[in-house]
């Protein structure tokens, strides 16, 4: 799961899904073929949610992975509907630590890059660490049709967990940061998950930001493929 559409992960289907089934799912509040009717206000809400599609996609026991909101839908389930989960990894996740300000100039910052010329906009993503300014023209094109057309409802941010829902987490979980992250203080976000969530495996992305999934696809399919093959014996048939 993935802020925008699921077309954001397509350096990660390939590689994801030569020996595992994938399913990429529009996140509610975002852009995608579905509409949406009703605002899902809360952790409570956002778990029944995701656990219906799982339900109505016939799936039992899933590896759960998300970046940045979806990240924080990740965690959300394993504390609020676990019960269809065999593993959670929130990548660059939100919900560990409140959304500092830093994190909103950054979109700015992002926007007024699109204006670049286009010859500059690799040179300016690696500058901000956003690696959408310099996306290939089949992932920029939903973008700006995204931005032109869509009209979000009023989707709360996503708020910090507790200590006491991320200790409550009981399925295995794999926290990959990037140590350029506009969201998050990395080593913070390490000390804080690896003191609640037991038996957490957690991990700084050195030299990406945070959209590590496309700064360093090849690395975050490694580093997710190894995970769930070291929790296999929980997936579904």
């Amino acid at each position: 799961m993935c802020p925008s559409h699921a077309s954001n992960w397509y350096p990660q289907l390939a590689a994801l899904g030569e020996n595992h089934p994938v399913y990429a799912i529009d996140t509610l509040d975002d852009p995608g073929r579905s509409v949406q009717r009703a605002v899902a206000a809360g952790c409570e809400e956002n778990a029944v949610w995701l656990d219906e599609t799982l339900a109505g996609l016939g799936l039992e026991r899933v590896h759960l992975v998300g970046l940045s909101y979806g990240g924080w839908l990740a965690l959300n389930q394993a504390i609020h509907a676990p019960g269809r989960l065999a593993s959670v990894a929130p990548l660059d996740p939100a919900g560990i630590e409140k959304v500092p300000a830093r994190f909103y100039l950054h979109a700015i910052a992002g926007l007024f890059g699109l204006l670049a010329p286009k010859r500059l906009r690799p040179a300016v993503a690696r500058l901000l660490a956003n690696p959408a300014l310099s996306a290939p023209p089949e992932m920029v094109a939903p973008l700006m049709l995204a931005m032109r057309s869509y009209r979000p409802t009023r989707r709360p941010p996503a708020r910090p967990f507790t200590d006491e829902e991320l200790a409550s987490i009981t399925v295995p979980v794999f926290v990959l940061v990037g140590s350029r992250s506009a969201l998050l203080r990395p080593r913070k976000v390490l000390e804080r998950t690896t003191a609640l969530i037991p038996g957490v495996r957690a991990e700084i992305l050195k030299g990406a930001g945070h959209g590590l999934t496309l700064e360093q696809p090849d690395v975050v399919n490694d580093r997710l493929l190894e995970f769930v093959s070291s929790n296999r014996e929980a997936v579904q048939g």
